[in-house]
């Protein structure tokens, strides 16, 4: 039996976009049922190297009924992995090194066997613009044509291509201080959207507003969203990370990935430690509105037109969850096997 070895550009080759979001509309369903088991997401800090390291462990059990995906034996799917990732913040400068490197396992439940060691950046890049997507889907207005964006790292391009594979974009608003950044964003996307630089208030009056800065001191406030702007904060993924003002998130329906990570180290996760923010102001996770047992915004899937869902600002806390790593590495797998690509290897030794 061979493991298969897939670099980043494998990964990006094989996580289709609409299969992704797919599995990770699954994972969510999985995880809201019960029908998937996700340890607490453990740290290493390492202070001498100004880093840590992080471990997100999950399996999944995921319905037929729950996916679009059709499989052979014609009863879902389960899947396992877990993803070794870091943070090391000198890297770029002290070692030529990205500062967040990913690796992902990916194993059959049923044998553990390693079918998979795979780039875990790319992957992480790809399900979060997935899970932006399902909250979009269910959050943001049915007929959102126009999508901002603040911050134009790497994450700014998989959310703007899963957003726009659950709402007919047309206009893009990018929004960040470092000019070439944001030139280097239009010059990618220029070809299939209307897309231009603007300020923060122009990209958070647009239907749909992703951000995805690393910033401690917030600033997107409530007078930079519109009057039924969907929010996707996917920046926060640490304790004291802070992008959108606490009148903001008050006032708007918060929408949650997990309730521990997101107290812990989500958009929320300031106001929440300091008592601004508490359980009484979270909707609920995204999981509940997924499976229908939360509304969604009126017109959206689940949610009939005329029910009473979510209106007005709505926010999508996202930290990333395992489930959803795992569910991404299964599109990549059963995709790389079905191209024959990668790099097929005796990880084992069981073919000597």
């Amino acid at each position: 039996m061979q493991t298969l070895l897939l670099n980043a550009d494998d990964v990006d080759e094989n996580a289709e976009m609409d299969r992704v979001i797919d599995a990770v509309r699954g994972a969510f369903t999985a995880y809201e049922r019960g029908d998937a088991k996700m340890p607490a997401k453990s740290y290493i800090d390492l202070p001498e190297y100004n880093g840590d390291f992080r471990s997100m462990p999950a399996y999944l059990d995921v319905r037929e009924e729950d996916v679009a995906e059709e499989t052979e034996e014609g009863d879902g799917w389960d899947a396992a992995g877990i993803k070794w990732v870091n943070v090391h913040t000198d890297n770029p400068d002290h070692h030529d090194l990205p500062t967040v490197m990913g690796t992902m396992i990916y194993s059959d439940p049923e044998t553990a066997f390693p079918l998979a060691v795979l780039d875990g950046t790319t992957l992480t890049m790809k399900r979060t613009g997935a899970a932006a997507a399902v909250a979009t889907d269910h959050l943001a207005v049915p007929d959102a044509t126009s999508m901002g964006i603040v911050g134009a790292g790497v994450q700014s391009y998989t959310q703007l291509e899963a957003v726009a594979a659950v709402r007919d974009i047309e206009e893009v608003v990018m929004s960040d201080l470092d000019e070439a950044r944001v030139a280097d964003f239009v010059d990618a996307f220029e070809d299939r959207f209307d897309v231009r630089a603007g300020s923060i208030a122009e990209a958070g009056h647009c239907d749909v507003l992703s951000t995805v800065t690393p910033v401690e001191d917030p600033i997107v406030g409530p007078d930079d969203v519109g009057d039924h702007t969907h929010v996707n904060a996917m920046g926060a993924d640490a304790e004291g990370k802070h992008e959108l003002a606490d009148d903001l998130l008050s006032d708007a329906t918060v929408v949650i990935d997990d309730h521990e990570q997101c107290t812990h180290s989500g958009e929320i996760n300031v106001p929440y430690a300091a008592g601004t923010l508490t359980d009484d102001d979270i909707y609920g996770e995204i999981g509940e509105i997924v499976v229908g047992r939360r509304a969604g915004r009126p017109g959206t899937p689940g949610t009939p037109a005329d029910a009473d869902g979510v209106r007005g600002v709505s926010v999508f806390d996202s930290t990333g969850l395992a489930i959803q790593d795992v569910a991404a590495a299964r599109v990549v797998y059963e995709r790389a096997d079905e191209l024959d690509n990668g790099y097929p290897f005796d990880l084992l030794g069981l073919d000597g």
